[in-house]
C-alpha cells in the first residue's frame, strides 16, 4: 500500500493506492487563499499541517486496515511557493505562492543580474517562480530575508515536518529559477544573484527516489508502521503525469484546474524561453518536460459563476452549452488574465477584459464567452510548445476539475484541433502521482507502475466551426496586443 500526499492551493487531497493499481481511499481537507493586497497570494504553512492532520485522521477513521500496510509516502505540490524558514526551522512568513504577482520589477532585475537566466533555468524571470520572490523579499522586508536560513517549496515544507529532512526534487526544484535543469542540480550563479547560496537550499534526489523516512511518532498517531520512506516526489504537473502514466516522450495532457496547464513529456532539455515556455525537469531521471501555463483557467469559470450570480460552475458552462454556434460569433470576447498570464505573455500586470457587450448579451454569452477565453488562452500556451521532429505529441490527455464538463473539453479539442482523451481517475491527478512515485521509491519499475488508465472517452476534434474559432482566436489575440500597454 502507498499514501500519495498532494498540497494544492485550494485543498490537500490523500490517496491509498494499492500495488494492484486499486485506489482504496481518498481524504481531502480544503484550503484558503489570502490576498492582503493587489497582485498577492499567500497561505499559512500551518494551514497545510492542519490540512494533513485532517486528511490523516480521516484515512485512518475509514481505512486503518489500508494505512498500517502503507510502504513509503509520495508528495506532490503547487510549484513555486516561497516557505521561508530561520535556523530553528521556524517559519518567518507566510509562504508567498505560485500566482502571486508582486515581484515583476525583481523579474526585471534578475535578468538584467544573468543574461544567460533561460539557458540555465530553461525559463524566462517570471513573479510566479520562487527566486523574484525572494529578491522581493530582500527588499521589502530585508529584516526577514536576513533571518532566513532555509528556502523550502510547500511541499518539501511537508517534508521537512513529516521527517525532519530537508529535501527537494528535480522537476519542483526546476520551477525555482535556481536550478540548472539541463544538469539537474542547483545553479550556483543563479543564487548567487538572489543572495543566496547551496547552504540555503535542500537536498536533491529524483522523485523516484528516496528522500527520507517518516517520523516514528507521526507514524504511531496515524496507525501507520514505523521506518515507512518518503518518495521524492513531484510538483503538481509531473505528479499529474505520472498519475496519468504520460512519462514516455511526446505525450502529454491538458489541465484545467485553478490554473491552465499544456504539457508534453520529452526525453532531452527543450528550452523556449522566448515564448514564456516552461522547459522543467519530470519526475523521473534523466526525462524533462515542456509547459505552459496560464494562471487563470477554472478559476475564471469560478469566478464569472459568482460575478454573474450563477448557482454555481456547472450551471455557468450549460448556460455557456446553450449558445448555438452559428450564433458564437456574435459573442463577447474574454481576456481572461485575472491574476496577469505567464505563457506565452509572461505579463503579471495583464488583466481580464470583457470585450464587445452590447444590450443583446446575457448571461449565456458572457458565460459562453469566459469558457472561450480560457480555451483560447490555453491555445496560445500549446502554440509554444516545441517539440523535435523525432518526437512527435503521441498523445494528449484532458485532466482537471474542468475536464468533468465534456462539453467543454470537446470545445478545446475543436480549438486545439487535436484529440483529447479523457481517462477513468484523471480527477485524482497529483495525488495518484505521488502515491506512484513512492511505489517507484520503494522498488516499482515504470513499466508496471506507471501506466495509462482505461480510456472514458476521446474527444475528436470537429472541422465544423473551427474556421469560426480561428477567426474569433485571431481577433482575441489582437485585442490583447492592443490593450497591452494599457495593462501597466
Amino acid at each position: 500500500m502507498y499514501l500519495g500526499l498532494d498540497l494544492g492551493t485550494s485543498e490537500l487531497k490523500a490517496l491509498l493506492l494499492a500495488d494492484d493499481h486499486r485506489i482504496v481511499g481518498v481524504a481531502r481537507a480544503p484550503l484558503t487563499v489570502d490576498r492582503p493586497q493587489p497582485l498577492w497570494s499567500e497561505q499559512a504553512p500551518a494551514q497545510w499541517w492542519q490540512a494533513l492532520e485532517a486528511v490523516m485522521a480521516g484515512l485512518r477513521a475509514a481505512h486503518a486496515e489500508a494505512l498500517s500496510q502503507v510502504r513509503a509516502i509520495g508528495l506532490s505540490g503547487q510549484m513555486h511557493g516561497a516557505t521561508l524558514l530561520d535556523a530553528a526551522g521556524q517559519v518567518l512568513r507566510p509562504a508567498i505562492l505560485w500566482n502571486d504577482g508582486r515581484s515583476g520589477a525583481q523579474c526585471e532585475a534578475l535578468t538584467r543580474a544573468v543574461p544567460r537566466l533561460g539557458e540555465i533555468a530553461g525559463n524566462l524571470a517570471m513573479p510566479g517562480f520562487t527566486a523574484p520572490k525572494l529578491l522581493w523579499v530582500r527588499e521589502h522586508e530585508p529584516e526577514v530575508f536576513a533571518r532566513v536560513a532555509r528556502v523550502l517549496l510547500p511541499k518539501d515544507w511537508l517534508r521537512f515536518m513529516l521527517s525532519g529532512e530537508a529535501v527537494s526534487e528535480m522537476s519542483d526544484a526546476a520551477g525555482t529559477l535556481w536550478l540548472d535543469v539541463g544538469a539537474r542540480d542547483w545553479s550556483d550563479e543563479l543564487l548567487a544573484a538572489t543572495g543566496l547560496t547551496r547552504d540555503h537550499m535542500p537536498r536533491l534526489v529524483e522523485g523516484s527516489e528516496v528522500s527520507a523516512q517518516l517520523k516514528s511518532e507521526l507514524a504511531a498517531r496515524w496507525g501507520l508502521r514505523d521506518g515507512v520512506r518518503i518518495a521524492g516526489g513531484a510538483g503538481d504537473n509531473a505528479a499529474s503525469a505520472v498519475g496519468m502514466g504520460l512519462v514516455e516522450p511526446g505525450q502529454g495532457f491538458v489541465s484545467l484546474g485553478t490554473s491552465g496547464v499544456v504539457f508534453v513529456s520529452t526525453d532531452r532539455f527543450l528550452p523556449n524561453p522566448a515564448q514564456a515556455m516552461h522547459a522543467f525537469c519530470h519526475a523521473l531521471p534523466q526525462r524533462w518536460h515542456q509547459m505552459s501555463v496560464m494562471l487563470s483557467a477554472a478559476s475564471a469559470v469560478s469566478w464569472a459563476a459568482k460575478t454573474f450570480k450563477f448557482a454555481d460552475e456547472a450551471a455557468l458552462l450549460e448556460a455557456a452549452a446553450s449558445v448555438a454556434l452559428e450564433d458564437r460569433a456574435r459573442c463577447p470576447l474574454f481576456l481572461p488574465y485575472l491574476s496577469g498570464e505567464r505563457s506565452p505573455h509572461n505579463n503579471p500586470n495583464a488583466q481580464g477584459v470583457l470585450f464587445g457587450l452590447t444590450h443583446a448579451h446575457g448571461p449565456a454569452q458572457i458565460a459562453y464567452a469566459v469558457v472561450e477565453g480560457v480555451s483560447f488562452g490555453l491555445r496560445d500556451g500549446f502554440d509554444t510548445l516545441r517539440l523535435p521532429a523525432d518526437m512527435p505529441l503521441r498523445e494528449v490527455a484532458l485532466v482537471g476539475g474542468g475536464a468533468r464538463s465534456i462539453w467543454w473539453g470537446q470545445l478545446l479539442a475543436d480549438i486545439f484541433q487535436v484529440p483529447l482523451t479523457l481517462y477513468a481517475g484523471s480527477e485524482t491527478g497529483g495525488a495518484l502521482g505521488a502515491a506512484r512515485l513512492a511505489w517507484l521509491a520503494d522498488g516499482g519499475a515504470v513499466a508496471e507502475v506507471c501506466t495509462l488508465p482505461p480510456v472514458k472517452q476521446t474527444l475528436k476534434p470537429s472541422s465544423e466551426g473551427a474556421g469560426g474559432h480561428k477567426t474569433r482566436q485571431a481577433r482575441f489575440q489582437v485585442l490583447y496586443m492592443a490593450l497591452r500597454d494599457q495593462f501597466r
